[in-house]
């Protein structure tokens, strides 16, 4: 007889025969979804359960050791428990993209069990195994302090916030999607069980440049239970790419891999127990070849090519006046060579999909960034007509970029098709680290002058970056790096360069800041070296030469009357000074929408259902609260209660393409589409007194563009972009050199939800924080030797005091009330301004991220 194991799980008597993670009990034979698997190594958090009254990481706990343990979930809270994390996180803002509130909240509970009036210290141990990815702790904090106060008695809980009866523009409005995300309710892709529902995944390269040699999958398919093995042979058109198709769906026998992401074939078996069993089973004969590692190796005459037609991906050249003469004339120049690393995006929910076959052709649920990109890289990759194709998100457990290219929905369609049944395809955790796209390492080398005043003259930059395997979004992303290399200033003479280069490292794509993080480090800190010498300070030069209203950009574009640079450095003036020999400055532009000319479209579609108003409009919500701006603006348009009111997600069968999740643009370009759509449907309205159900069955269609010029139109002031945010941000060291304090403030137009706002800015703080002290993603000849729990990623009890200042004019843009965007701009300033700190301290300039030599790098 096999050997049983018993435990009580949420009050319940539990038995199984199975020795195996509690995690993977509790999710697959209890289906108990709360309790998330971020990455089954005991490094992220999301997997949080209490046993015996403790916080315990239950990926790491085995049934057999669960022998006689009283387990509990976020499921089985008592009701008062359950209802006092609800409204106190959504309240404060703790719940982004959700996938780490379950986890929380159960390290929270576990805290207040043994200490009913815990202080911010104490909260912040209690949670630093837990990784959060989009809030930067602070409004999780203070959740779990609100909780405890609920919980004590000492507050109340005020149904009304939840309920909406103030949800207009600029109302403190309580998440949408908040009950479901603290709950364990709302359901991710690794969430979907479906009848008859099978397993696939890949098997990738052991080697980042190898030939295949051969590939044997004979024993696999003879194991009982394994459904197909699939590969390039398979698929119709062997590529895929969100911009260049250059990406191999499965590298085929007698070719060459690009990077150890690579796949060479996928199992589909029965079971996951099975599909781990069969992928052991494939042989796969290599010849390794010599990689391309850097790109110096990938410029090199002779170089191996990554890509038939050559190294180089893409490159651009961005000019405005005579930067030369300019510079030659100027009083002082100064010339830096900076490097700044690859990062991973760390989303704390590993890519996942499940496709199906659907009417004439397959529907596949996913977590990405838009829909309609992903249904047209399937189509690609099929052949088909785009239609027969349907993409619908689940919640989406973060991206910041990381999940704009297709990753494992293609392979779920190939799958699905074959076996003609439901297929989950999802990333380990480390696939996930070794196959998506990461932030682009840069080698730049800025040269910028000004006059005796300080006001600045040009700027010269060659900019050079490393895209890894495979293009990705490499051509937008070093555009917009050479676009704004320039910043939120006044001068118009600069030459641009950039360069982007294939090598066999992890491809390299869209990352928040969108390559503005690189090329904004560089220039911001060649800014303080021209402050010294013109003998002025930081603050001082930068206010001398920021961009108000009216005036014109180095790009060219005349700044539109909602421009507020300088409004964000008077916000921070006095902090600034009054800590000006162990505090840096740094400030930023961002642009909001796709802009250069391209189609960038927000539409959205409204029908009146049982005396609603539906909303239809295929924007991804992947975190930053974009449907809850939607029903705001329905709201404030309408003139309902948020009852009345119901966005309905995005699916590329039942709503308009509203583009890509990127760029800063929901809110902007969306939200003006809905505040259009809405507009219509309040004439019927009044015209019918305003009772909805006379509007019955009724549809209606918005379409909102606003044009842009393209790079390098000839117009003496092209509008590249519909509109910018900025931003200034202060950084402050303790007597340690330790980050004290961040003052972040920030132009973004109307505030759409001021609770929303503060945690995107803390959020995107604690990013760019990581990026310039402690995150590394260190590769050995293009292999990536990290695992999440090295990446160096910033824990609650490591966070410093981040004030988040938003300015708001009365004068703004006519579209979406105002509102601006804040996504992307969040994260942008704070490296540099950490560099300023630290120069500001020992005047020692750090050219290179993560920084050297600081309290969170020591030399050796």
């Amino acid at each position: 007889m096999s050997e049983s194991y018993s435990f009580t799980v949420n009050g319940v008597l539990r038995t199984t025969q199975e020795d195996k993670p509690l995690l993977r009990y509790l999710r697959e034979d209890l289906h108990l979804t709360s309790v998330k698997d971020g990455c089954s190594e005991g490094a992220c958090g999301t997997c949080t359960i209490v046993v015996d009254g403790k916080a315990v990481r239950s990926c790491i706990l085995t049934t057999k050791k669960a022998v006689g343990k009283t387990i509990l979930t976020v499921e089985g809270l008592s009701y008062d428990e359950q209802e006092a994390f609800v409204y106190a996180f959504g309240s404060v803002g703790a719940v982004q993209c959700g996938f780490c509130i379950p986890g929380m909240v159960m390290a929270g509970k576990a805290l207040i069990d043994q200490n009913p009036n815990p202080s911010e210290g104490e909260i912040k141990k209690a949670i630093r195994g837990n990784v959060c990815r989009c809030t930067g702790y602070k409004k999780i904090i203070e959740g779990i302090s609100l909780a405890a106060a609920i919980l004590r008695g000492d507050e109340k809980i005020d149904p009304a916030l939840e309920g909406g009866d103030r949800y207009q523009v600029g109302d403190r409005a309580f998440r949408t999607d908040v009950r479901e995300k603290v709950l364990g309710t709302g359901e991710y892709c690794d969430d979907v069980e479906m009848e008859g529902m099978v397993y696939g995944s890949a098997i990738r390269s052991q080697y980042p440049r190898a030939r295949i040699l051969n590939i044997d999958a004979s024993e696999a398919l003879a194991m009982p239970g394994v459904l197909a093995v699939l590969t390039a042979d398979d698929v119709p058109h062997n590529k895929v790419g969100h911009l260049q198709q250059d990406w191999d769906v499965f590298i085929a026998k007698g070719a060459i891999t690009r990077c150890v992401g690579d796949a060479i074939c996928m199992v589909v078996a029965e079971n996951e127990d099975i599909l781990r069993e069969a992928k052991k089973l494939v042989k796969i004969d290599y010849e390794p070849l010599e990689p391309v590692r850097t790109i110096q190796e990938a410029m090199a005459e002779n170089a191996p090519l990554v890509h038939s037609k050559g190294n180089l991906c893409q490159q651009r050249h961005v000019t405005r006046g005579d930067a030369k003469t300019a510079l030659a004339n100027s009083k002082y120049v100064v010339t830096q060579r900076y490097q700044t690393p690859f990062t991973e995006h760390a989303f704390l929910e590993p890519e996942c999909a499940v496709a199906f076959p659907y009417k004439d052709g397959v529907k596949v649920y996913t977590s990405d960034q838009g829909v309609y990109d992903t249904r047209k890289e399937i189509s690609i990759m099929l052949g088909w007509e785009p239609e027969r194709i349907v993409v619908e998100n689940k919640l989406v457990g973060g991206g910041f970029g990381g999940k704009e290219d297709v990753s494992v929905q293609h392979l779920a369609v190939l799958a699905a098709l074959k076996v003609n049944r439901p297929v989950k395809v999802k990333l380990t955790r480390q696939e996930s680290i070794n196959f998506h796209p990461k932030r682009h390492y840069m080698e730049g080398t800025f040269t910028l002058g000004c006059d005796e005043n300080g006001i600045f003259t040009g700027l010269d930059c060659e900019i050079y970056f490393d895209t890894g395997a495979y293009a990705s979004l490499c051509g937008p992303v070093l555009e917009r790096a050479c676009t704004h290399s320039v910043g939120p200033y006044c001068y118009q003479n600069t030459d641009i360069r950039g360069f982007g280069y294939y090598t066999n490292n992890p491809p390299a794509g869209a990352f928040r800041g969108f390559g503005v993080c690189q090329s904004e480090f560089a220039l911001e800190s060649n800014i303080n070296l021209l402050a010294e010498k013109v003998g002025i300070s930081p603050w001082e030069i930068r206010y001398r030469n920021a961009i108000e209203p009216g005036k014109v950009l180095p790009n060219g574009q005349i700044a539109d009357c909602s421009t507020a640079l300088k409004e964000t450095l008077l916000a921070v003036k006095d902090v600034y000074e009054a800590n000006m020999d162990h505090a840096g400055i740094a400030c930023a532009m961002k642009n909001s929408g796709v802009g250069v000319g391209l189609p960038d479209k927000g539409r959205a579609k409204v029908i009146i259902r049982d005396g609603k108003v539906e909303l239809y409009s295929a924007a991804s919500d992947i975190g930053q609260g974009c449907f809850t701006v939607f029903v705001q603006v329905m709201a404030q348009t309408l003139g309902l209660p948020k009852e009345k009111l119901k966005c309905m997600g995005a699916n590329s069968e039942l709503a308009p393409d509203s583009g890509t999740t990127s760029g800063s643009r929901q809110t902007l370009i969306t939200g003006e589409a809905v505040r259009m759509v809405c507009e219509d449907v309040k004439k019927d309205l009044d015209a019918a007194g305003g009772d909805l159900t006379q509007l019955e069955g009724k549809e209606y269609f918005a379409e909102f563009f606003d044009p842009t010029d393209k790079l390098g139109a000839d117009v003496p002031n092209p509008k590249s972009h519909i509109a910018y945010g900025f931003a200034t941000h202060v950084v402050i060291l303790d007597d340690e050199g330790k980050v004290k304090e961040v003052w972040a403030a920030h132009d973004s137009g109307k505030v759409v939800n001021p609770i929303s706002i503060q945690g995107q800015i803390e959020g995107g703080v604690l990013m760019g924080l990581g990026y310039a002290l402690t995150e590394k993603f260190t590769l050995k000849d293009c292999v990536p030797q990290v695992k999440f729990g090295t990446l160096g990623l910033m824990r609650a009890d490591q966070i410093p005091d981040i004030h988040a200042i938003y300015v708001e004019k009365e004068e703004l843009l006519p579209f979406a009330y105002g509102a601006k965007g804040i996504g992307e701009i969040a994260t942008i300033p704070t490296a540099p301004a950490v560099q300023g700190a630290y120069y500001a301290r020992d005047h020692i300039l750090r050219t290179s991220l993560p920084m050297e030599d600081t309290f969170y790098n020591k030399k050796k």
